[in-house]
């Protein structure tokens, strides 16, 4: 018998041509997602990624890390605070239901209830981005805080004046941190506001978050901080990891920290709805869903958008959201992922979702303007907070000043928000 070195080179070609091929079958079209999260949110969404990958073959989605001026990659993933940008930037994106429509997959963004499709949508409610993982601030407490401070922690606070009695309480049972709260301008002006029934701008569009409740609100968190009851840990999330490190005896935070605070050795929480004034005539009303959105990147090859498509199909499909809910406690995004929920999870794993759920009915939980989407106009709030916080500013000059300075920039800030 020959070798293969004696053998036609047409008969080597013959033989190479169908390993070739194989190869080439074989290797997955690799899809960029990318992000700007830490460390312990990118591991969650590392593990969603990876679940997609290993149930098919077709397809390799990969977390990359976003940079300052990087090029939209196929999939990009915009936390809350980054939405304002993505939505000015919008001609650098591809409308998710053309996407998916192009594709061939199955979609149809008025499964997703109205409060998701906040800032996402087009003048005729097609979904441009996906709103992936959404969440409402609710009120967390420490259990074991409760009980040595004589509180009974299956009656949690349901109004800012029972709140301060059971910081006094807790002050007094020795608790360094009785309250803290993480994403200030989100919990405290945008939410506070819908839920206590007042507006954060005019019918024109103006900013006016200086009205008697919002400024009494401020007020009272100043009094607090001042008595110690209130205890700030910065802009972001700091506040969550002094929570679950059992530091703080109660938190307002995202719904979607439950899960992880559940699993969480060190604080045996519990989880109520968000306080709201009891002089707040008609309050609670509602609160805002908000949260990380899914872009997808202009200019990409046809094979490369149904690979998209492929993913965003595995992302809406019920029995992957339940994993989320139940992994990170995002909201369903479909009725179909909520009544699996229900069957699936257990109560306790439920009650983050039910009480962000609960938060969310009614219309103003569909306002547009949200002042912690809007960066400059997010870091002037912030920056007024914090100063009347820290005792240099008195509620109602921090508020008016907030409100002139977010008015001066707000202009410039939307002009670009408009998704066609």
């Amino acid at each position: 018998m020959p070798s293969l070195r004696q053998l036609p080179a047409v008969l080597l070609v013959a033989f190479a041509v169908p390993l070739a091929s194989s190869a080439a079958v074989a290797a997955p079209l690799a899809i960029d997602l990318s992000h700007q999260l830490d460390e312990e949110r990118a591991e969650r969404v590392e593990k969603i990624v990876e679940r997609f990958n290993s149930r098919q073959n077709d397809y390799k989605v990969q977390l990359v890390r976003r940079t300052q001026g990087d090029a939209p990659k196929h999939l990009n993933l915009a936390t809350r605070e980054e939405q304002a940008k993505f939505v000015a930037a919008h001609t650098s994106f591809r409308p998710l239901h053309v996407v998916m429509k192009e594709a061939g997959e199955s979609f149809d963004g008025r499964q997703l209830p109205p409060e998701l499709h906040v800032g996402l949508d087009d003048a005729k409610g097609n979904l441009f981005a996906l709103p992936i993982a959404w969440s409402t601030p609710v009120l967390y407490i420490n259990k074991a805080a409760f009980r040595k401070a004589g509180l009974d922690p299956e009656k949690p606070p349901k109004t800012w004046a029972e709140a301060q009695n059971a910081a006094d309480k807790l002050f007094d049972a020795g608790v360094a941190c009785p309250y803290t709260t993480s994403w200030p301008s989100w919990v405290h002006i945008d939410n506070q506001s819908a839920w206590n029934g007042v507006e954060v701008a005019d019918a024109k569009g103006r900013l006016k978050f200086n009205s008697l409740v919002q400024v009494k609100h401020t007020a009272m968190m100043t009094t607090w901080a001042k008595a110690r009851f209130f205890i700030y840990f910065g802009r972001r999330d700091e506040a969550d990891r002094r929570f679950a490190a059992g530091e703080c005896g109660m938190l307002t935070s995202s719904s979607a920290l439950f899960a992880a605070l559940s699993d969480s050795r060190k604080a045996d929480t519990g989880v109520s709805a968000l306080p709201y004034h009891e002089d707040a005539q008609g309050a609670p009303y509602q609160t805002l869903a908000d949260g990380a959105s899914l872009w997808i990147g202009a200019g990409k090859k046809p094979a490369e958008y149904k690979a998209v498509a492929r993913f965003v199909s595995f992302l809406m499909d019920a029995e992957q959201q339940v994993e989320m809910t139940a992994a990170a406690g995002f909201l369903p995004m479909t009725p179909a992922a909520v009544a699996a929920a229900g069957s699936k999870l257990l109560k306790a794993d439920l009650a983050g979702l039910n009480v962000a759920r609960r938060q969310l009915q009614g219309p103003l939980a569909l306002r547009a303007l949200r002042v912690s989407q809007i960066e400059p106009v997010r870091i002037i709030v912030e920056e007024e907070l914090e100063a009347s916080w820290s005792g240099r500013t008195p509620a109602k000059q921090a508020l008016d000043i907030a409100v002139q300075r977010g008015n001066a920039v707000l202009p410039a800030a939307l002009r670009a928000r408009v998704l066609k």
